[in-house]
C-alpha cells in the first residue's frame, strides 16, 4: 500500500517584509516542498511570503491545499488554482482545517496572524494535544527576538523551560529540509 502524501503545514507573512531574503526563503521553501514530494499547506492567499510560497511549489509540481476565510478573501487575494481550496466562516476554522490536514510546520517570518497561529499550536503542543513538529525557518534571524521573549518567559516563572523543546529553529531552507525529512520519515 503507497504511503500517503505528507503534509506541511506553512504560516508566513502576506507581505513581503523588508528583506529580500525573506521572499527568497519563501520561494525556496515552496520549491523543496515540491522536490519532497510534499504537499503544502497554507492560508491560501496569493499575497506576500503566502503567495511566493505557493506559486513556487505549483511551479515545481507541489500538491496545494489553501484554506481562507471569507473576510480575507479580497485582502489576501485568494488562490483560487490550488490543487484543494477551502473556505472557511472564519479565522478559529481556518486554523483548524489548516492545522488538521498537514504532518508538520513550518513558520516563516511573518506578522501577527502568523505569530497568531505559531502560538495557538504551539500550546496545543505544550498541552499535549499533538506531537506534530513546529520548525521556525529564522531567515536573517528573525525569530531571534521571539526566542529571547520565551527565555524572558522561562526565566519569569510564566512557563517551563520545556516549551523550547517544542520548537525547531532552522537558519535555512536546507536546514528546513534536512528536519522536516527527519521527522516526516
Amino acid at each position: 500500500m503507497p504511503r500517503p502524501t505528507r503534509s506541511v503545514c506553512v504560516y508566513c507573512g502576506s507581505r513581503h517584509g523588508a528583506r529580500p531574503a525573506y521572499a527568497e526563503a519563501a520561494r525556496a521553501t515552496g520549491t523543496m516542498l515540491a522536490r519532497k514530494g510534499w504537499r503544502l499547506v497554507y492560508g491560501a492567499g496569493d499575497v506576500g511570503l503566502m503567495g511566493e510560497v505557493a506559486r513556487a511549489a505549483q511551479e515545481a509540481g507541489a500538491e496545494t491545499f489553501g484554506v481562507i476565510p471569507t473576510h480575507l478573501f479580497r485582502h489576501e487575494v485568494g488562490k483560487r488554482d490550488l490543487t484543494t481550496f477551502v473556505v472557511t466562516e472564519n479565522m478559529h476554522e481556518r486554523k483548524k482545517v489548516m492545522f488538521m490536514n498537514s504532518d508538520a510546520i513550518a513558520v516563516l517570518p511573518g506578522g501577527a496572524g502568523s505569530l497568531d497561529e505559531l502560538f495557538e499550536v504551539l500550546t496545543w503542543r505544550q498541552l499535549g494535544l499533538h506531537e506534530k513538529p513546529i520548525f521556525l525557518l529564522d531567515t536573517e534571524d528573525y525569530w531571534k527576538p521571539l526566542m529571547l521573549m520565551m527565555q524572558q518567559m522561562i526565566g519569569e516563572g510564566f512557563a517551563d523551560a520545556s516549551l523550547l523543546d517544542y520548537l525547531i529553529r532552522v537558519p535555512d531552507v536546507a536546514a528546513l529540509e534536512d528536519g522536516l525529512a527527519a521527522a516526516l520519515g
